[in-house]
């Protein structure tokens, strides 16, 4: 599951060797670039951590973080921040919540979507690491679709959203309402395999107060896929 914070506690070796992988090879393909989207999740957090082991050595480079939490991690571990005004950026490296054979996405398991695909869209390319348990053959397997909404509309986007054939939950985290970076609640609609993304996408933006969506269509450029003792690279399949 993708979560905004950067911890790696309670990951077993096997995991945490998985994910030194996935950063060092993530590396190698962000050789040349000196501004960098910072992404959110585990996967994201190690790539962080071994661009900022390099940034102390010396290496040049400048974080748009995804999540504040994202910042906190690239301040500790000594990557230079700058924001969306500063020099436009090269690459983005994020992790995902699902991933189609079409290389769409579904993320924001984590509750920072919305920044993600902020920083996405001011990017040369966006860069993807998962585990191969994040392969899925149709968007939705997986049975989860967060939901950002404005807190005002949240009682009618909520019977919106049920209109749509969804189970729309609002996200707890310890009893207590989850609010997202931007001050928003996340919504957390059950789902199953979507037939037609895009479509699917447009009408739940057309939902009052959804603010955004967890569905990602079109953004990644590369995704880097963990296996049992290697990296599979998959490439966005070119266009008719």
């Amino acid at each position: 599951m993708e979560t905004t914070g950067g911890g790696s506690g309670g990951q077993s070796a096997s995991e945490e060797a998985m994910l030194g992988r996935l950063a060092a090879r993530a590396l190698e393909l962000v050789r040349d670039a000196t501004v960098i989207g910072l992404g959110s999740g585990r996967a994201a957090s190690a790539f962080i951590r071994a661009l900022g082991a390099e940034a102390r050595r010396g290496r040049r480079v400048l974080g748009v973080p995804t999540s504040e939490a994202t910042a906190h991690l690239a301040r500790e571990v000594g990557i230079p921040l700058t924001g969306l005004d500063g020099p436009s950026i090269d690459v983005t490296v994020d992790g995902a919540d699902e991933v189609d054979p079409a290389l769409n996405m579904i993320k924001g398991y984590g509750g920072a979507l919305v920044r993600e695909r902020i920083v996405a869209a001011a990017s040369g390319r966006q860069l993807i690491l998962v585990g191969e348990e994040k392969i899925v053959t149709a968007l939705g397997s997986r049975g989860r679709l967060p939901v950002e909404v404005v807190a005002f509309a949240l009682p009618l986007s909520l019977r919106r959203l049920a209109r749509l054939g969804l189970e729309p939950v609002v996200r707890t985290v310890g009893g207590k309402a989850f609010v997202s970076d931007n001050g928003n609640p996340i919504v957390d609609c059950r789902i199953g395999p979507i037939e037609n993304a895009p479509a699917f996408e447009a009408a739940l933006r057309a939902v009052p107060g959804v603010v955004d969506t967890g569905l990602f269509i079109g953004t990644a450029s590369m995704v880097l896929v963990a296996e049992a003792d290697s990296i599979a690279e998959l490439r966005r399949p070119a266009g008719p």
